[in-house]
């Protein structure tokens, strides 16, 4: 086999990426996974896992330089000085705006694996079929028993713990044990299911950090510094268990620094035969070549490849032929809910540092519930006790300040909406030409917004935070309101959508590429629509069921 010449190329390493080079390399194909970032050893390259606040020269904060270097970070929480080098150079990498869209980007191996939220839920048949009932952009080409056995796959290699609960619109999956409410908490689940008899409920979060061994991965050390990287492999990532399982067949070529420009189209087989890379630090061209190419570089970058890959065929791009590639961006709304004051538990505490909170599944639109807008939210949160940090106003200085302090401060719980935004075709990316990155390359235009329904929302998932928790006994109730940019749930879905018509979608049913079969997209650019669930999980199933597609399609000689 020639050094450009394999049976598989996977673009991006990222939780999709990571999946896909699992899947390929384990089914026997020869596979090379091009990442655009530098590479980032498990263990040995997470160089501030072991730090403490006081470690870091301005206590884990942001500095000027760092507000003035990164004007979109800076937006909003992941601009600190812990994990830095995990975001994208801003000056390097820059993308323009129509209307504000915070895209926050991790170019490295492993991708956003390192630093994402963990937070994994299914979505249900209620979210398959939600367009299709609605009216709603276009209908999702699969349903919930279609990917159910796929979720049940990557569940069990993934390291999922949480609760069986029996709720429908939040399928149950295959968990570890799951992690445990403090007692504020259990006490206000049990007050929710009481007061809202059993229709609403309050859940431990399902979350991808394993609470017993597995693989070669110690079970969670409840030190919540998970996106500095964990040096356990306490939680998924690529990092610490499928590019380990993908090397591990011998049959996986990892090349960082390595930004695919362009896939290479076959008009005579209407196939890709491979892709394009310009080497990051040379500037230098390649060309590698396979039977199967599996995108996956994130939502905006997938979509960015497919645009950059125009031919005298496509002019619009690989994937264009319908007219919606670029089109249909989704994020999910979050920064309003509610939290209070817990009275009577000033004798309790709890141990350890929990990266898990509790979660409230959807309650609106669903059971015969009708509001003004359409789909739902769900809540995250948590109670605790405030620490050192708190002010305490009849006390500024000295021993009593001091003595106060080392005692734990007041029990407070607050939750907060994460809401579905529908698949607007307004909504949308395109290459801006004008501009260029630090490689000559074009950079993304974003045209994004919330509109009337989400609006709507907004008001319910404030107003209802306050009343579940004034129900479950908490006091003092205020609503919060951060506001919201689309970007900042960093949970990109869309532009290159699922769907059962090729005049009407990128993507079929198995994911390829209606316009290039043997190109199969299965990170968040594949979704047709959002739900409210975090969406990791999902891509991940995606991306499991594609490769087992492409692979037998492979062995039929259909690719």
């Amino acid at each position: 086999m020639a050094d450009n010449v394999y049976d598989a190329i996977v673009i991006g390493s990222g939780i999709s990426g990571g999946w896909a080079a699992k899947e390929l390399t384990e089914k026997g194909l020869k596979t090379i996974m091009l990442e655009r970032g530098r590479n980032i050893e498990h263990v040995k390259d997470y160089v501030n896992a072991q730090k403490h606040p006081w470690d870091f020269p301005h206590r884990g904060g942001r500095t000027q330089e760092m507000i003035e270097n990164y004007p979109v970070l800076k937006r909003d929480y992941p601009l600190n000085e812990t994990n830095l080098d995990f975001w994208v150079n801003e000056q390097e990498s820059p993308y323009t705006e129509t209307k504000r869209f915070d895209w926050f980007r991790g170019y490295q191996v492993g991708g956003r694996s390192l630093m994402w939220g963990r937070q994994s839920y299914r979505l249900a048949e209620i979210d398959f079929e939600a367009n299709a009932k609605e009216g709603i952009a276009v209908d999702w080409p699969i349903r919930y028993k279609d990917i159910a056995p796929w979720y049940s796959y990557v569940e069990k290699f993934a390291g999922i713990s949480g609760s069986k609960e029996g709720i429908p619109h939040l399928p149950d999956g295959e968990f570890m044990p799951p992690m445990e409410m403090n007692c504020v908490e259990k006490d206000v689940a049990a007050r929710i299911k009481a007061h809202y008899k059993g229709e609403r409920h309050m859940i431990i979060g399902r979350v991808a950090n394993i609470t017993q061994p597995t693989q070669n991965r110690a079970n969670c050390q409840y030190r919540s510094k998970c996106w500095l990287g964990c040096p356990f492999g306490s939680y998924f990532s690529t990092q610490s268990s499928t590019l380990p399982a993908a090397m591990a067949t011998g049959n996986l070529t990892l090349r960082p620094f390595s930004i695919v420009t362009r896939i290479l189209y076959d008009k005579d087989t209407r196939k890709a035969k491979g892709v394009e890379v310009l080497d990051a630090e040379t500037n230098q061209t390649y060309e590698y070549f396979a039977k199967i190419v599996f995108l996956n570089a994130s939502t905006l970058n997938s979509t960015w490849v497919l645009m950059n890959s125009a031919t005298d065929v496509w002019e619009g791009g690989l994937g264009s032929s319908s007219g919606v590639l670029g089109h249909n961006l989704m994020d999910h709304h979050f920064r309003v809910g509610a939290s209070g004051r817990a009275e009577g538990y000033d004798d309790k505490y709890y141990f350890g540092r929990r990266p898990n909170g509790i979660y409230i599944p959807r309650f609106r639109n669903v059971n015969g519930d009708k509001r003004d807008y359409i789909r739902g939210f769900g809540y995250q949160g948590g109670a605790g006790r405030s620490g050192w940090g708190r002010e305490i106003a009849e006390m500024s200085i000295g021993g009593d300040l001091k003595d106060a302090l080392c005692e734990p401060g007041d029990w407070s719980m607050g939750i907060t909406a994460f809401g579905e935004i529908l698949p607007y075709h307004e909504n949308k990316v395109s290459l801006n030409h004008s501009k260029k990155d630090k490689w000559g390359l074009p950079v993304l235009d974003i045209d994004c917004e919330l509109k009337e329904n989400e609006l709507k929302m907004r008001k319910d998932m404030g107003e209802d935070a306050k009343e579940i928790l004034e129900n479950a006994g908490i006091k003092d109730v205020k609503i919060f309101n951060a506001g919201y940019a689309v970007g900042q749930g960093i949970h990109e879905m869309g532009t290159a959508r699922m769907g059962r018509d090729p005049k009407t979608s990128v993507l079929n049913e198995w994911n390829q590429v209606w316009d290039a079969k043997n190109v199969y997209v299965t990170d968040g650019a594949a979704m047709t629509s959002g739900g409210c669930q975090n969406p990791s999980l999902t891509y991940m199933a995606l991306t499991a069921r594609a490769v087992d597609h492409a692979v037998s399609e492979l062995k039929k000689q259909n690719l």
